[in-house]
Parts: structure tokens; C-alpha cells; sequence
């Protein structure tokens, strides 16, 4: 079975979907064949030899289309998708719920389509998770990013010349990535408080050394998989007046309430942003779709009446070369729990939770029931 890796389309995405650790293990899988697109690690610096030397074979995007039975890359380029042989299986990221033309496209030419965003969050399925592996990166790179634009440190200093007061870092969203996020804050010095519509997080923000911000929202709680349940109306108004005493004292704000496949809640509106401290950070992790942060813009740092707001959609690819070690391991975890060794073949099972969570197209129909009923409604 032939399996090719892809270069990414995008010019400001630095990560790569393989890695020559994980080009090694996959090569060495009886009767898989790699082929990469050259050039693939250029941004990482990773040679084509590098690739060669862990036994996979470099070729063109085109014959790597046109001949692999699988395809791999991070984000999907949708006018690639009638190059694929029809039966072929596509693995990247697909957003399934905001892109039905890309589902479209997969039908037309009878690809399988696996999303990675899709991965059930179960015990099992935690090492081809690439949402909390990719979360983690973006919860230290928020930091990192409001700490540089900062004009303080974080942490407190005693010296002869006096004494610093640390900064004060307020999180809002308590996923993975708001968990790295106040670990980081933490580990810098910082004096953290964290918001989250779920109480049952209270317990984790706490041993990591910070406050848990209380906020008497109602009835909320989170899903299946773990996500936050989206609020009522009247719950993020009480949200936003909570959030905004918190916030005033703050020298750092960072967002990350996301909500999957659907738009990001508002939960810093601007009256907020224009009454805080001069010189303050607030970074929002959910500006691709949104945005938590009333004023923010994608791939933009905004000034309102002295204060920064970031908005960085892509955060792993700050430091790409951490986040493509994960996401190539995450992407080998799923490939090898599916390759039946006998059969020299990825083998996915219809009847696996996992192939249910992951699987959105196949022989030209949408097969994934959760993503059947987003747009049957």
C-alpha cells in the first residue's frame, strides 16, 4: 500500500504531517511503501536525505496524488482532491462542520475522507488526539506571546533597587491548552486565575497553583468528548459582567473558549478592553472563529487605548518543530492501530469507535452520523 505525504499548501503553516522519526516506523511496516513530496521539512530545516535515509522515497505532489492509496497532510488543499484515485483514503484536518464543499469534493471523487480533528477522546484514541496534543503548544504559546509583548516581567523580584510585584495572568477556558496555559504563567512567575463554565475543572486549576475564578451560571456542564457545553444568552451576559472585574485587574488575558464547528462566544467585550490597565496583553486562541475577544483580528495584534490584543490562529505553528513531533506521532498512532500487518493494508473497521469518530466520507456518501445530521437539519 502506498502511502504519500504532502507539502502544505498554506505559506504560513511551518509544521509537517511526518517527521523522519516517524517516517522510519512507518517504512518499516511490512508492505508499506512512503513517498514524500519534496521538500517537505524545509521548514524545519529537514533534508530530503533525511526522509531517503529513513526509507522513504521522494517524488512530485502530482504522482504522489495520482499513485498513493493514502494520502497525509495537515490541511487539505480541496482543488487536490479529483487528482486522488477514487477509493483512495484522505488523513488531515477537515473542520467537517464549516467545510461541506471540501465533503462535497470527497464524495464527487469517492475518497475517503478521515478528519483528525475527529478523534473520539476516549482512554484509548489519547495518542492519535491531535486536539490536545496540538492544545498543549498553543496553551504555552499564548503565554509565551503575551509575556513578550508585556512591558514587565511575570515574575516577582526583590533587589536592592526594590521590589517587583508579578503580573497578573487571568484564563479564560480551562480545556487542554488553558491547563498548559496556566502551568506556563505559573512556571514564570506569574499570580494565575482561571475561568471555566465547568465547575468539575475547579479541582485541576487548583493544583496547578492558581485561583479559580466562581461565576453561579445555572445548569451548565460539558459534552461526551469532553467539550464545554455552549451557554444560553442570559449565561454569557453573566459571564461577560463576571469576566470583566477579573480582567480589569489583569495584566494578561488569554481566551480560549472554542467551541467545536461552531462560532466562538464572546466573552471580553470592547468596554472591557478600553477600561483595562495601559500596556496590558490579551491574547484569544479562538480569533479564527470569532474570537472570544470583542476588536480582535486574525493574524493581527490590535491596539485599543494602549492595550494589545493577539490574535494568532494558528499557535502551534509558533514553534512548529515541538508541534510536528506531536502531530506526526498522533498521525503514526492512528496509522498503526489500523494496519493489519497480514493484509499489509490500513484496515479500517466499521464497526471501531474510533473509525466512527474519524471516518466522515466514503464511496461518495457522508458516513460520520454526527457530521450526517449537522447538515441534515
Amino acid at each position: 500500500m502506498k502511502v504519500g505525504v504532502l507539502n502544505e499548501s498554506c505559506e504560513s503553516e511551518k509544521r509537517v504531517a511526518l517527521t523522519p522519526d516517524t517516517a522510519k516506523k512507518l517504512s518499516s511496516k511490512p508492505g508499506l511503501d512512503l513517498v514524500f513530496e519534496k521538500g517537505l521539512g524545509e521548514s524545519l530545516k529537514i533534508s530530503d536525505k533525511e526522509y531517503v535515509d529513513a526509507g522513504a522515497t521522494a517524488d512530485t505532489k502530482e504522482n504522489i496524488l495520482k499513485n498513493s492509496d493514502v494520502v497525509v497532510r495537515i490541511s487539505l488543499d480541496k482543488s487536490e482532491i479529483s487528482m486522488m484515485k477514487e477509493g483512495a483514503i484522505s488523513i488531515s484536518s477537515l473542520d467537517p462542520y464549516n467545510n461541506k464543499d471540501i465533503l462535497d469534493e470527497f464524495n464527487s471523487s469517492k475518497v475517503t475522507g478521515l478528519s483528525l480533528e475527529m478523534i473520539p477522546r476516549t482512554t484509548r484514541a489519547q495518542k492519535m488526539d491531535i486536539l490536545s496534543s496540538q492544545a498543549n503548544i498553543a496553551g504555552y504559546a499564548m503565554v509565551m506571546l503575551a509575556a513578550s509583548g508585556l512591558q514587565k516581567i511575570l515574575p516577582m523580584m526583590t533587589t536592592p533597587a526594590g521590589t517587583i510585584r508579578p503580573a497578573r495572568v487571568f484564563i479564560i477556558g480551562v480545556g487542554v491548552a488553558g491547563l498548559q496555559a496556566i502551568a506556563t504563567a505559573k512556571r514564570l512567575g506569574a499570580i494565575v486565575e482561571a475561568f471555566d463554565t465547568r465547575p468539575v475543572v475547579e479541582e485541576q486549576v487548583k493544583s496547578l497553583g492558581a485561583k479559580f475564578v466562581k461565576v453561579n451560571l445555572g445548569e451548565t456542564g460539558e459534552t461526551k468528548d469532553g467539550y464545554a457545553k455552549e451557554l444560553t444568552k442570559e449565561q454569557i451576559a453573566i459571564q461577560q459582567d463576571a469576566m470583566k472585574k477579573t480582567a480589569l485587574n489583569a495584566d494578561i488575558v488569554i481566551t480560549t473558549a472554542k467551541l467545536f464547528g461552531r462560532k466562538a462566544p464572546v466573552v471580553i467585550t470592547k468596554d472591557v478592553v478600553e477600561n483595562m490597565k495601559k500596556g496590558s496583553v490579551l491574547v484569544d486562541m479562538a480569533v479564527e472563529s470569532g474570537g472570544n475577544i470583542e476588536g480582535s483580528v486574525d493574524g493581527e495584534t490590535v491596539d485599543i487605548n494602549g492595550v494589545k490584543i493577539i490574535g494568532v490562529s494558528n499557535l502551534p505553528s509558533e514553534y512548529a518543530e515541538s508541534s510536528s513531533n506531536m502531530l506526526s506521532n498522533n498521525i503514526y498512532n492512528l496509522m498503526d492501530e489500523f494496519w493489519d500487518n497480514e493484509k499489509e493494508s490500513l484496515v479500517l473497521k466499521p464497526e471501531d469507535d474510533i473509525v466512527q469518530g474519524v471516518k466522515i466520507t466514503e464511496n461518495g456518501a457522508i458516513v460520520n452520523e454526527n457530521i450526517k445530521s449537522f447538515y441534515n437539519k
